[in-house]
């Protein structure tokens, strides 16, 4: 539920309704906008009676709010959330962040290798997976603290922020140290403590769409860093599990513009997860800019013959250069544009 304020209701007015939401055993949760306080209740399980509220003074409205999900919802907030990514956003629908880098840090010369090409090329943040959930236990799986240190030389070598994953509530304070945003891998979509973790962490959280997960679910994921105090959440569409396997996952284009019809989070596409084929990346990545989506997740590999993990669906540095200016022209065609980073920050 959310009760929204006259604008010229006084201070007392909303602590009134904030007391009476608290005698019900809920919690208040002030929402300050342009000219007015909204009020969003939380902790309820079922609907609210709104005469509850009705009798008291200053309130405009009260708006039920009928998703499963409460603080993600367009019903709580209409305005989309910019979540800040260093020295830039992400959302807003104006621009478009290229988020890329390796699927896992593999040493330093290739960290930052890729990381001055990324830069070069357009990226504004550094993906790269210092812990990695591989499906297979004998796979690679990350150089662990050591690919911390290595990401966080090639942010100040470059000054990429870095977007790395956490995979356990345990570890979460430790890539918060080093991470401009922690990445939620689809494996732990629904992993409730890490979610949990992620959320009081205060740091930006990345949350990538699980294989099986419809978008209801993905935004139940959100409402759970939400709901820890963190409103700094990005999602990321990678492609769902198919019937047909001539590509890796079957990218939903349609979660895009859904997401943003529900909810004021902004929304990602991942072109490199979806296909698993670098041939097809670029196309799909064209695909969701054009359904909206407020920017993409690419894996870039200096040599993705050679990567440890994920090297089929990389592109190189020069594809990946190709695969910007085309973006940049279609976005143009849009009436958007490219995010960049801003003069100042060291390159």
């Amino acid at each position: 539920m959310l009760i929204v304020m006259r604008r010229e209701a006084t201070a007392e007015d909303v602590e009134a309704v904030v007391a009476a939401i608290a005698a019900l055993g809920f919690e208040a949760r002030p929402l300050p906008g342009h000219g007015r306080t909204a009020i969003g209740v939380l902790g309820n399980d079922g609907p609210i009676d709104p005469a509850r509220f009705t009798h008291l003074e200053g309130i405009l409205e009260v708006v039920p709010v009928s998703e499963p999900y409460k603080q993600v919802s367009r019903e709580w907030k209409r305005e989309p959330t910019r979540v800040p990514l260093g020295a830039v956003w992400i959302g807003g629908g104006e621009e478009a962040g290229i988020i890329a880098g390796p699927c896992a840090v593999e040493s330093r010369s290739q960290i930052v290798e890729v990381a001055h090409a990324l830069r070069e090329a357009g990226a504004i943040a550094l993906r790269g997976g210092a812990f990695k959930p591989r499906t297979s236990p004998y796979s690679f799986q990350g150089l662990g603290e050591k690919g911390l240190e290595l990401l966080a030389e090639a942010r100040a070598r470059t000054g990429l922020p870095i977007v790395t994953e956490a995979l356990e509530p345990s570890g979460v304070e430790r890539v918060a140290e080093v991470a401009d945003v922690i990445q939620v891998g689809a494996r732990n979509m629904q992993n409730a403590p890490l979610l949990r973790k992620a959320g009081q962490s205060g740091v930006p959280v990345l949350i990538k769409r699980g294989p099986a997960a419809t978008v209801t679910e993905l935004l139940l994921a959100a409402e759970y860093v939400l709901a820890e105090g963190n409103p700094h959440v990005i999602l990321c569409e990678r492609g769902v599990r198919g019937f047909d396997s001539a590509t890796r996952n079957m990218f939903d284009v349609s979660a895009i513009p859904l997401v943003h019809q529900r909810s004021h989070l902004p929304i990602l596409g991942d072109p490199s997860h979806a296909t698993g084929a670098s041939a097809l990346v670029p196309a799909v990545a064209l695909a969701a800019l054009a359904a909206g989506a407020d920017g993409l997740l690419i894996e870039v590999h200096p040599e993705p013959a050679r990567a440890l993990s994920d090297g089929a669906q990389s592109l190189d540095p020069e594809a990946f250069a190709r695969l910007l200016r085309k973006a940049r022209a279609l976005l143009e065609a849009l009436g958007r544009e490219l995010s960049t980073l801003p003069e100042g920050v060291p390159a």
